[in-house]
């Protein structure tokens, strides 16, 4: 179909609900009742695959879906021939070495001529070639923590959130060898119809992005200290500047990133701002 767009993500999970919050805030409707393995959206030319992760990465490189969200990790795991359009910033986490909690760990040195059990045998084998550390790599699908205690492995190199899993199982963290965050993908031979589509969709997703990451401030302020305030806060291109009934004070309106704020927040009051409002923005188009 050149007039609509599949879009391939996980089937359940963190990632899976992150994802398609992420597209309902962009205003795409559709419904994806339990065990459902496709459904096409309403409002938009768009059908979605529900997906193991893992597959992901492969279905779009064959161009069975044009678009993918799927963790870093997985994709690189994976090495398929794809675009990344864009870092999507939700379902962070980081691939990581550990061992037991009881062993001494004087560096990666500690690993030349152990066992690793790993189900990310690509980018642990990447990882050690780099850092010239020779290791065994044992592949596992799953319950990777467990290597350890039954005489498996020395160590292992898995996904890390919290790091409550790997105390659970006696084991500690002791070198981060992969970042990871959700990514958008695609299938590198779309045509100008399909790319025409992508890009209202990315479109879209910016807007949300930006406004989740800048808040609209309004405060009021004497107006001897506007200068002063317009500086710490100058908006995306100007703050709006509107008198108050009181004489002598004004309401400043003006859009920053919530970071910058907080490292205002004193100047400003310092200023004196008064009444500071901070509103959340539900989409910025900039």
């Amino acid at each position: 179909m050149e007039n609509i767009i599949r879009i391939a993500v996980q089937k359940s999970g963190r990632l899976s609900e992150d994802s398609l919050s992420l597209i309902k805030e962009c205003g795409i409707k559709f419904y994806n009742g339990t065990g459902k393995l496709k459904s096409t959206s309403t409002n938009f030319p768009i059908e979605f695959l529900y997906l193991r992760d893992d597959d992901i990465p492969g279905y779009v490189a064959d161009g069975v879906a044009d678009l993918g969200i799927v963790g870093e990790n997985e994709l690189v795991e994976k090495d398929k021939s794809v675009d990344v359009l864009k870092k999507l910033g939700f379902s962070k986490c980081r691939l990581s070495l550990a061992i037991p909690k009881s062993q001494e760990y004087p560096g990666l040195s500690y690993f030349e001529g152990k066992n690793i059990a790993t189900s990310y045998t690509k980018i642990l084998g990447d990882y050690l070639k780099a850092n010239h550390i020779n290791a065994e790599i044992h592949e596992i699908s799953g319950s990777v923590e467990i290597a350890p205690s039954i005489g498996l492995a020395e160590g292992i190199c898995d996904i890390v959130s919290s790091g409550s899993t790997l105390m659970m199982n006696g084991l500690k963290e002791v070198e981060e060898i992969f970042k990871s965050e959700a990514v958008l993908i695609s299938h590198k031979g779309l045509n100008s119809e399909k790319m025409a589509i992508v890009e209202k969709l990315l479109f879209r997703i910016n807007a949300v992005q930006t406004g989740k990451s800048n808040k609209y401030v309004l405060l009021n302020a004497p107006n001897e200290s506007l200068d002063k305030i317009i500086s710490l806060i100058p908006g995306m291109r100007s703050p709006t500047i509107l008198p108050l009934a009181q004489e002598g004070w004004s309401s400043v309106h003006s859009v920053l990133s919530e970071d910058q704020f907080w490292e205002n927040i004193e100047e400003l009051r310092a200023a004196g701002a008064e009444g500071i409002l901070v509103v959340p923005i539900e989409k910025m188009v900039i």
